[in-house]
């Protein structure tokens, strides 16, 4: 039998949100007769990432492959969920694991955002086209990490070569809700100056979550002082078919060691200027209020 399958969520507090990813921890779950899947958060809301290790280490599973639900490699991708693990290792003997990847902006990922963004679009691409005053702006969680802002700009980019044309849509841009910029408002502001007339905003966001919502209650304040922009808010990806195919590659990767991770741009391996300090800092796991361990907690909630 195949190890078991952990999804590594970050956590909320929204409560749609956590039924969001236990009602994919299911989907999974049916998917695979032959494993055990499990799902666990590093903070914030139950159940916690060492419930889920000790029950799946309790019905005599030694070692897992472990999927973090993130979409792109920051901090908690990089540092959290390592941290967490090794933690589990040392509280459970002969306890092991594989570790995946993050999702990325894989080919299956990018269909998906154009299928959320299809959903709100609703409009003829020859006309969108012969208008020329459709955009799209990408919003991400937004990090410190400089290389997780630029898979979201990457995402971006992938995005309009390959199906902004298509849908008779002229650019896309890149935004966050949070830690990095430009914000939801300036991004607006960016696409209404470069000549866009109607803009759908799509949230890069796994779930339902405290981020996401603040992301269309932004749009629709910043649409609400500007009339004379059509303003559209996306749904995020959610539980589906899709999404559950990308982590089941991840997790034939991690089985098979392999796992190309793209380090070339990472503040913990390279002096990146200005992240000087980053460089081998030890990664420590979030503090969950449901796991005794001490750690740091964030007053603050997130998204996957």
């Amino acid at each position: 039998m195949p190890p078991p399958l952990l999804l590594v969520g970050h956590g909320t507090r929204d409560e749609k949100g956590v039924a969001d990813f236990m009602s994919f921890v299911d989907r999974l779950s049916h998917r695979f007769d032959d494993r055990e899947v499990a799902g666990g958060f590093i903070e914030l809301s139950p159940p916690p990432l060492t419930d889920a290790v000790s029950e799946l280490y309790g019905r005599g599973h030694r070692r897992l492959v472990a999927v973090p639900m993130m979409l792109v490699a920051a901090g908690h991708a990089k540092g959290d969920i390592p941290g967490a693990l090794a933690r589990e290792r040392e509280r459970h003997e002969g306890f092991s694991y594989a570790y995946g990847r993050p999702l990325g902006p894989h080919p299956t990922m990018l269909r998906l955002l154009a299928e959320r963004l299809d959903s709100v679009l609703q409009a003829d691409p020859a006309e969108l086209a012969e208008q020329g005053d459709t955009a799209v702006l990408l919003v991400g969680r937004g990090s410190t990490d400089p290389d997780a802002n630029a898979e979201v700009s990457k995402a971006a980019r992938l995005l309009q070569e390959g199906h902004a044309r298509e849908r008779g849509i002229s650019f896309v841009e890149t935004a966050f809700i949070s830690l990095a910029w430009p914000g939801v408002p300036q991004g607006l502001e960016r696409v209404r100056r470069l000549g866009a007339r109607r803009v759908v905003v799509l949230p890069y966001f796994l779930f339902s979550g405290v981020l996401p919502d603040r992301v269309v209650d932004e749009s629709m304040d910043f649409a609400a002082r500007h009339g004379e922009l059509d303003v559209r808010c996306a749904p995020v990806i959610g539980d589906c078919d899709g999404l559950a195919d990308m982590i089941s590659e991840r997790y034939d990767e991690a089985l098979a060691g392999d796992i190309r991770m793209n380090c070339d741009s990472c503040v913990y391996r390279i002096a990146m200027p200005g992240f000087e300090d980053k460089i081998g800092a030890p990664q420590t796991p979030h503090h969950h209020p449901d796991d005794p361990a001490h750690g740091h907690g964030h007053g603050h909630g997130h998204g996957h």
